[in-house]
């Protein structure tokens, strides 16, 4: 088979090019992403070896083999993993669905558009594009790898000017080695960092690969005076070149130290190296467990999202290991989902080597310790949103969704999810417009006031200018604003808090519970009765529309609002899965109008002229497009909405 010529894909280009012209200062990283994936691939063969030794090809001392060469300029990272064919080099390494590359460079576009500050060393991470930063220190890299199980070796190829070659190739042993020749800025006695020097890798791998689970090796050249048979050196002997094999990293679990004997800073490296993390961590969470069953725990929340958390290809889950030997990589048995953003690792002597996934979850042992992870981490929420709010702030304006999620699915998540879940909620409120919990909201509640009022819509301004809103804005009633879509499926799923129901302020009849608006209710719905052929007719023009045309005893200076039955879905709802076809979730429209707005006066004058005038229909078509408006919801016939309108000015 010839050699072959591939393109990169666009947006690979465009990332390549941000790697040569330096993104990011920190250059030397390189080598602990490229250790990591190496780390990554031996974990794969092992995993695969529990249920197929002969994987292995009788090579199961794992190691990862570094090799810096002075004299061509190169640094090669070597290791006897799983390996990848053809098909796998094409799809990992020149495919933007594999590598994050199309995410990476849109959420770099939208920062530079937005003026924001792009923190580039999270953004690598982050959209997990790691093997391209050996374009940051390399003008060109090459990989020769063989999969195992496979006999045929490949070898890819590429200069990071816009193509990449793959050629058959031979490779006696399993595994994946990736050269990089270096630019002139990075070898040499003159370079600022010189990556051909042993001993200045030796530092890296020191520094941030120190816990890597494998041997992480390499070859040592040095000069020594022979000695003789006393062991004393010879006088005047000429020194001789040595060579000696030596072991960079300590393979010490951190997790097995005393919590005592690791530093923050062994932590938030640790968690960087192993989990690709590119910042600190916000919280590390380590525990050891000893009783019916035992095991050590090492988790933490990651200081940014993922980019894809809520994406279906988004895999949670924390590592397993038993006796420090790894079992499996994403065991989502552990935690629940909404705690899935949580990255970790769980060491359990307790649990069998050779444990498949579907025993996973039958596992008794898992169960206990899942509970276990489970409080612990809810304990320390519930403790940071009480006694360090801004940190608290931080965590939910990464993970807040999450939650939300969770009390949403707590049909999946277990009994008891809501009760759970439900005081470390933070919503921002028309008070002040911050974030407050539910139990701050109903402390200063007013001692008449009822229920726990909510507002739904795109954003804060959207809802800030919502007719319903100005009532309540006169009374000093607060308002809680839920801008994200799961949020009213989450406070429909909780109902009520401290046994005060929530009622949206868009959905159902207004019932305000002070003296006054008991008071407003009754005359509206005597308006409501005197007008009842009004309404009638109204309904009779808008047709399937609407469920109802009704007075409305909401609204202040505004003339309609659209607001939704309160046993369906809300009109959020609707526009959330405005592109299913599923009449589960069609709001139950009801229009209605203000009383007092002199429209309402002009609409009764039209209705007496006669309800069959085409006059009286346009203003009522006028009317119900106006209330779409302001709900943020395009006219079912824009052309027609502006023609009408139009007439109407120029009479």
């Amino acid at each position: 088979m010839a050699k072959e010529t591939h393109e990169f894909q666009a947006e690979t280009k465009q990332l390549l090019d941000l790697m040569i012209h330096s993104i990011y200062t920190n250059h030397e990283i390189f080598l602990r992403e490229l250790i990591s994936n190496a780390s990554d691939a031996i974990d794969k063969v092992h995993y695969e070896s529990l249920t197929n030794k002969d994987i292995l090809e009788g090579d199961e001392q794992f190691n990862i083999f570094l090799v810096p060469d002075k004299d061509s300029h190169t640094i090669t990272i070597s290791d006897n993993g799983i390996g990848m064919n053809k098909d796998e080099l094409i799809e990992n390494i020149g495919t933007i669905a594999k590598s994050g590359t199309k995410a990476f460079l849109e959420q770099l576009k939208k920062a530079k558009e937005e003026n924001a500050a792009v923190d580039d060393k999270e953004m690598i991470g982050q959209f997990g594009v790691g093997f391209y930063s050996a374009f940051m220190v390399g003008d060109k890299v090459t990989i020769v790898t063989r999969k195992a199980g496979e006999e045929q070796g490949w070898k890819w190829e590429s200069a990071a000017d816009g193509s990449y070659t793959i050629e058959p190739c031979d490779k006696e042993k399993r595994g994946t080695t990736i050269t990089i020749e270096l630019g002139k800025e990075y070898y040499g006695d003159s370079a600022e960092e010189d990556f051909t020097d042993t001993y200045k890798i030796e530092g890296l791998v020191k520094k941030y690969s120190d816990y890597v689970r494998y041997p992480i090796q390499m070859n040592f050249t040095y000069e020594e005076t022979p000695k003789d048979k006393d062991g004393k050196p010879i006088e005047g002997a000429e020194k001789v070149k040595r060579t000696e094999l030596r072991t960079l990293n300590s393979m010490q679990p951190l997790w097995a130290k005393n919590k005592s004997e690791v530093k923050q800073e062994e932590y938030n490296e640790f968690f960087k190296q192993q989990f690709h993390e590119w910042e600190d961590p916000m919280e590390v969470f380590h525990t050891k467990a000893e009783g019916t069953v035992e095991y050590t725990a090492l988790l933490a929340i990651p200081a940014k999202a993922p980019f894809n958390l809520y994406h279906t290809d988004y895999e949670p889950g924390l590592q397993l290991y038993s006796r420090h030997v790894f079992i499996m990589d994403k065991c989502k048995d552990l935690l629940p989902d909404y705690l899935g953003f949580m990255k970790g690792l769980v060491d359990s002597p307790d649990l069998s080597l050779n444990i498949s996934r579907e025993l996973l979850q039958q596992s008794r042992e898992l169960k206990v310790i899942g509970r276990a992870l489970e409080k612990n981490v809810l304990k320390t929420l519930g403790k940071k949103l009480k006694n360090q709010r801004e940190w608290y702030e931080k965590f939910w304006n990464e993970y807040g969704k999450s939650l939300k999620i969770g009390i949403y699915n707590s049909i999946y998540n277990g009994e008891g999810t809501v009760d759970k879940l439900k005081d470390l909620l933070l919503f921002v409120s028309s008070k002040d417009e911050k974030l407050v919990t539910f139990q701050e909201y109903v402390d200063r509640m007013p001692e008449s006031q009822k229920k726990i009022y909510y507002a739904t819509a795109k954003d804060k301004e959207t809802i800030e200018h919502l007719p319903q809103m100005e009532m309540l804005r006169d009374k000093g009633i607060e308002v809680l604003y839920l801008t994200d879509p799961v949020d009213e499926f989450c406070i429909e799923t909780i109902r009520e808090y401290d046994s005060k129901p929530f009622q949206s302020i868009s959905r159902g009849d207004f019932d305000l519970d002070d003296a006054e608006s008991q008071e407003v209710k009754k005359e509206t719905e005597e308006i409501q009765k005197d007008n009842d052929d009004l309404m009638k007719d109204v309904k009779e023009v808008l047709g399937d529309k609407v469920a109802d045309v009704k007075v409305s005893s909401r609204l202040k200076s505004s003339a309609v609002c659209l607001v939704a039955d309160q046993n369906g879905p809300s009109l959020t709802m609707e526009q959330t899965f405005s592109g299913m076809d599923n009449p589960m979730f069609k709001a139950r429209r009801i229009l209605e109008i203000n009383p007092h707005h002199e429209l309402f006066q002009r609409l009764q004058s039209l209705h007496d002229n006669g309800k069959d005038s085409q006059e009286f229909k346009d203003y009522v078509g006028l009317l119900y497009d106006q209330a779409l408006l302001v709900e943020g919801m395009m006219p079912d016939d824009p052309v027609a909405f502006a023609k009408k309108l139009a007439e109407l000015m120029a009479k």
